[in-house]
């Protein structure tokens, strides 16, 4: 059982989704929840299907008191590194919501440096903190729309199918037909690509 820092009215939770594909940006999402308005089946976005996470992202976002999406692009991502990029990330979400929390909960065993605010770090909190489960639903939501629209865009590589992620399929697609130019140019399979055309 997950014990929430005491003294603190505004509790942030901030998660990312996105950080192993080879293409596009990594997604970050800050929620702070409204204790008075419950969001039931809160969970980890992973293990939730796409009818549910669809589902909860639009409760999330009509009940909690503040949301905000945040991101880093895949040349950022390609500049500072994927970690670096992921907490950049999650700063923007954070200092993107219309509230300002009191204290922010972060997924994962890293804070941001520059949040300003005091945080925590919960390894697997988008199991146990509902903040957090909330932020990688709607940070989940986001980034697979985001897959799906680049899969209009370049039907050929079948983003809507694997997201990005380096599947079998996404590694033949780039072997096949090369990088795009949001395809993140320091993963190794990428560069790999670059070098083949």
């Amino acid at each position: 059982m997950f014990e929430y820092p005491q003294g603190y009215k505004l509790i942030a939770g901030v998660d990312e989704v996105g950080r192993g594909p080879l293409v596009g940006a990594v997604v970050t999402a800050a929620v702070i929840l409204d204790p008075h308005n419950p969001i039931e089946g809160l969970a980890d976005s992973k293990k939730l299907s796409e009818k549910k996470r669809l589902a909860l992202a639009d409760e999330i976002k009509e009940k909690a008191l503040a949301w905000a999406l945040g991101r880093a692009e895949a040349d950022e991502i390609d500049e500072i590194n994927i970690l670096q990029a992921s907490l950049l990330a999650m700063t923007r979400a954070v200092k993107s919501l219309k509230i300002q929390p009191h204290f922010v909960l972060v997924d994962g065993n890293k804070i941001p440096k520059d949040l300003d605010i005091p945080a925590q770090a919960v390894v697997k909190g988008d199991s146990i903190v509902a903040e957090i489960s909330a932020a990688s639903i709607l940070a989940k939501v986001a980034r697979d729309q985001e897959m799906e629209e680049l899969d209009k865009q370049y039907p050929e590589y079948a983003f809507a199918k694997h997201k990005g992620y380096p599947t079998k399929l996404h590694l033949e697609k780039l072997a096949e037909l090369g990088a795009l130019p949001q395809h993140r140019r320091s993963f190794a399979p990428v560069k790999k690509a670059l070098e083949q055309f």
